[in-house]
C-alpha cells in the first residue's frame, strides 16, 4: 500500500474474527500517518478497507466483476449465470453451426479439430465456474485465501504473502497473454476464409461479429480455469511461507516444543482443508485433459487431411493451456509435500542439537563444598543436579514425542490419500505432456 492511496480523513474498520484464542472489538483507527506507513497484511487483525483502492483483494475483486462471477445479490447471481451459459454453451454452439466451409477452401475439412477443442474448453470453464460458486458461497474469498487467520503469523510469513497477492496475476497473464495472441492470429485467418450459413440483421458482417463473439468466449473459458489455479497456486504459497517459518523455528535450541507442535496442527489443518477444497478441481480437470487429449490423438491419427494452423491452431493453443494450467496446480502442491516431507529430518537434527547442548551443560565439573564450623554446605549442590536431571530428561522425551509425530504426519497436499509429491507430479506430467507433443509431431502448425 502506498501513502499516496490513503486519503487524509482515510478510516480503515478492523474487523477480527472471533477465534478461541482471543477476542476483541472492532477498532476503529483514526491517524492516516499511521496507517500509511502500516502495510494492510501487517496490520495486527488483517483490517479490509472500504476503499477499493487501498484493499489488497482489489485485483481479485475486480477481476471477479470482469468475469461476470460475482454473486453477492441475486442480480448479479444472475448475470453470472446468464453469462457463464452464453459464453461457454450458446456462443460455442452458435460458431460451431454457423461456419461453413467454402468450395475454395485450402483443405477438404478445416472444421473438425476446431470442434474437437469446444468439449475440453468448455468442460474446463464448468469445472472452474462450479468450483468458484462453491467457493465463494461456502467460504468467500478472504476465508479461501486464509486470510481471516493471517493476524497469527509472523512478520515477514504477511510481508511475503503480500508480494504473492500482488504478483499472483502474473501467472495468469504469462499463460493468457502468449495464448492470446496465437489464438488471436488464428481466428483472424479462419475467420477470413470460412463464410457463415447466415446472416444477421445488422449493417455489420456476420464473420466480424462472430470472430467477436468466439474470442471473448475463448477469453472467458480460459480466464475461469486458470483464475482457480492461480487460487489453489496463491493458497499454496501460504502454506509454503509459513512452512519456511516453521523451519527457522527448528533451526535454533531455543525454540519451544509445544510451540513448534501448536504451529504445525495449525499448518495440518489448513493443508488438510486445501486438499478437501481442490481435489475435485484436480481430478477432475486431469481426466478431462487426458480424454481431451487421447480424443484429439485419435481423431489426428485417423484423420488424412492436411495439417496447418489454419484447421489445427485451436488444437496447439487448448492443449498448451491445458498443460500450464495442470502444471501450474501440479507444481504448487509438488513445493509444498516436499516442505513438509522435510520437516521430520530438521526435527531429528533440532532434537540431537539441543541434547547435545543440554549434556554438555550437564557435565560440567560439581562445584566445591564449603566446610562452616565442621559441616559441609553443599546442601544447595544436592538439590540442583536432581532437580536439573529431571528437567533434561523431561524435555527430551518431549522433543522425541514431537519428532515421532512429524514422522508420521509429513504429508502435504493430498488426493482421497496420495500425496502430491515431486514424484506424481513428474509422472503426470510426463504422461500429459507426451501426449501433447505427439500430437503436435503429427499436426504441422505452420506449414
Amino acid at each position: 500500500m502506498h501513502p499516496s492511496t490513503i486519503s487524509d480523513d482515510a478510516l480503515i474498520h478492523v474487523e477480527t474474527p472471533n477465534h478461541d484464542r482471543e477476542s476483541s472489538s472492532p477498532t476503529r483507527f483514526h491517524e492516516p500517518c499511521q496507517l500509511a506507513t502500516v502495510p494492510l497484511l501487517l496490520q495486527p487483525s488483517y483490517a479490509r478497507s472500504k476503499s477499493l483502492i487501498s484493499d489488497d483483494l482489489r485485483h481479485f475483486r475486480i477481476s471477479l466483476r470482469w468475469c461476470a462471477l460475482d454473486q453477492s445479490s441475486c442480480f448479479g447471481m444472475f448475470i453470472s449465470i446468464f453469462t457463464f451459459i452464453l459464453f461457454t454453451f450458446v456462443i460455442p454452439i452458435v460458431s460451431s453451426l454457423a461456419v461453413k466451409v467454402p468450395s475454395t477452401a485450402p483443405v477438404e475439412n478445416p472444421i473438425s479439430f476446431n470442434l474437437l477443442v469446444q468439449f475440453p474448453e468448455s468442460g474446463l470453464a464448468a469445472i472452474g465456474f462450479f468450483t468458484l460458486c462453491r467457493f465463494f458461497n461456502k467460504y468467500g474469498l478472504r476465508q479461501l485465501l486464509f486470510l481471516d487467520v493471517l493476524e497469527y503469523d509472523s512478520a515477514p510469513v504477511r510481508r511475503n504473502y503480500a508480494r504473492e497477492l500482488d504478483k499472483s496475476f502474473r501467472y495468469m497473464s504469462y499463460i493468457l497473454l502468449p495464448s492470446f495472441l496465437v489464438e488471436l492470429a488464428h481466428k483472424v485467418v479462419f475467420f477470413s476464409t470460412v463464410s457463415m450459413s447466415f446472416s444477421l440483421p445488422f449493417p455489420f458482417p456476420s464473420n466480424a461479429v462472430l470472430f467477436v463473439l468466439v474470442l471473448a468466449s475463448w477469453i472467458y473459458r480460459t480466464g475461469i480455469f486458470l483464475l482457480v489455479c492461480v487460487l489453489f497456486r496463491l493458497t499454496c504459497e501460504l502454506q509454503i511461507l509459513r512452512l519456511g517459518g516453521l523451519h527457522g523455528m527448528l533451526e535454533g535450541c531455543g525454540s519451544d516444543p509445544s510451540a513448534i507442535f501448536d504451529e504445525h496442527v495449525r499448518i495440518r489443518k489448513q493443508l488438510s482443508a486445501t486438499s478437501h477444497r481442490y481435489r475435485f478441481f484436480i481430478i477432475s480437470c486431469l481426466l478431462t485433459m487426458t480424454v481431451s487429449q487421447f480424443a484429439a490423438l485419435l481423431i489426428v491419427l485417423a484423420s488424412k487431411t492436411e495439417k496447418n494452423f489454419f484447421n489445427s491452431g485451436d488444437l496447439v493453443v487448448c492443449s498448451v493451456v491445458e498443460l500450464s494450467g495442470l502444471f501450474l496446480c501440479l507444481l504448487g502442491a509438488a513445493r509444498i509435500t516436499h516442505r513438509a516431507q522435510g520437516i521430520a529430518s530438521l526435527a531429528t537434527r533440532w532434537n540431537m542439537l539441543v541434547t547435545s547442548a543440554s549434556a554438555s551443560g550437564s557435565n560440567r565439573p560439581k562445584p566445591e563444598t564449603v566446610e562452616h564450623n565442621g559441616w559441609h554446605s553443599d546442601t544447595d549442590s544436592d538439590l540442583l543436579i536432581p532437580v536439573s536431571t529431571f528437567s533434561d530428561s523431561s524435555s527430551f522425551q518431549i522433543r522425541q514425542a514431537l519428532v515421532a509425530y512429524l514422522e508420521r504426519n509429513n504429508g502435504g497436499i493430498t488426493l482421497y490419500g496420495f500425496p502430491l509429491d515431486r514424484g506424481l507430479l513428474h509422472t503426470i506430467f510426463a504422461f500429459e505432456f507426451s501426449l501433447v507433443l505427439w500430437i503436435l509431431s503429427k499436426v504441422v502448425v505452420l506449414s
